[in-house]
């Protein structure tokens, strides 16, 4: 990501490929910036002259790397106008979405690797860059700031340290060879939040504001209520509509849960139980098992990891027994009062 900095481009590659150890060279660079930040980009780092990213590769005897117009991503509003600068709240809202969206793009990919650089731009945008990496980082991907020594950081004709002797003037007049300047990179650890998304934001379009919701449902305290007039449930806060026969046998655990009654073994496969049939209608082994299977399926891809704390549970050990293991303050139907769990019937007048 730069700002009206371009340098950051070459700094970074620099420290990446050159003065790492073990060198890690990128195969491409994607960069994010504003309008007038793609305009610097394209005239200090892609023109004929001065051409400081090919310079670069050559100085070196770098391979290929996969940077040109194409690569540069401009930020663009709600409206998809290009952003000159971020200004407004709404355009703030706007950078971040945009931001996501890149990041969880680029990370769908398995067999990449990202190194992802917060040197450049205005602080929001490196702070949601760092951010939607945390979002939607794999282990592979890394974190960084690129450091450069005095009195070269923040010249505006200082791009990377040159291995032959070039002077060039510093922000105070004086003059500077560019061969004696230090380049570093400083990596940032960070903790990835992707296990906790939904599929749906991992296969589909993010919003900053959705992706940051749904990565502290995982870590909140569940809450389920259940809406039978509608068949839908909301889990954490996300509204999912069930299938009649979905709805019908999660909101009989439920019940039971909200109860407090003990768990329940399967009906058996292929053969009558009276204590299922009062329970729910035309329910064996074999129907249990793909109607819960199908349940769950629904609720793991609504919620992503947060769906353990609302799935089905069998107890893990055998003879199987099934019960949901929200705890009954947890568990509420809409049209009832808050408080209508605690006069619920006592475990013992329930079947087993």
């Amino acid at each position: 990501m730069t700002g009206l900095s371009p340098q950051v481009v070459t700094e970074t590659v620099y420290a990446l490929a050159v003065g790492d150890e073990p060198a890690w060279i990128p195969t491409e660079v994607q960069l994010v910036t504003t309008m007038e930040g793609s305009r610097r980009a394209e005239l200090a780092l892609l023109s004929e002259e001065p051409g400081w990213f090919h310079r670069l590769l050559q100085d070196y005897g770098l391979p290929h790397i996969r940077f040109d117009s194409d690569s540069i991503q401009v930020l663009r509003d709600a409206g998809g106008r290009p952003l000159d600068d971020i200004r407004t709240p709404e355009e703030n809202e706007a950078a971040a979405d945009f931001i996501t969206e890149k990041v969880r793009e680029l990370t769908a990919d398995p067999h990449c690797a990202l190194h992802v650089s917060i040197a450049g731009g205005r602080k929001t945008m490196g702070y949601y860059l760092g951010y939607a990496l945390s979002l939607f980082g794999r282990p592979q991907d890394r974190l960084s700031h690129v450091l450069v020594s005095e009195p070269f950081e923040s010249c505006w004709n200082f791009f990377y340290p040159t291995p032959c002797s070039q002077v060039i003037e510093t922000r105070d007049k004086s003059l500077a060879d560019t061969r004696e300047a230090r380049v570093m990179l400083a990596s940032i650890p960070f903790v990835t939040l992707r296990h906790g998304l939904p599929e749906t934001l991992l296969e589909g379009r993010a919003r900053f504001s959705d992706a940051v919701r749904a990565a502290a449902r995982a870590v909140e305290p569940p809450r389920l209520t259940l809406d039978p007039a509608r068949r839908r449930v909301i889990a954490g806060g996300i509204e999912i509509v069930l299938a009649p026969a979905q709805f019908a046998l999660y909101a009989l655990f439920a019940r039971r849960a909200r109860a407090g009654g003990p768990p329940l073994p399967a009906p058996p496969k292929g053969a009558f139980d009276p204590a299922w049939a009062e329970r729910f209608l035309d329910m064996d082994g074999e129907y249990f098992s793909s109607l819960k299977s199908t349940l769950h399926r629904r609720l793991k891809k609504a919620l992503g990891v947060a769906a353990g704390a609302y799935l089905i549970g069998d107890g893990g050990v055998r003879p199987r027994r099934y019960a949901l293991s929200l705890a009954p303050s947890a568990i509420h139907f809409a049209g009832e009062r808050e408080d209508a769990g605690l006069r619920a019937p006592r475990p013992s007048s329930l079947p087993d």
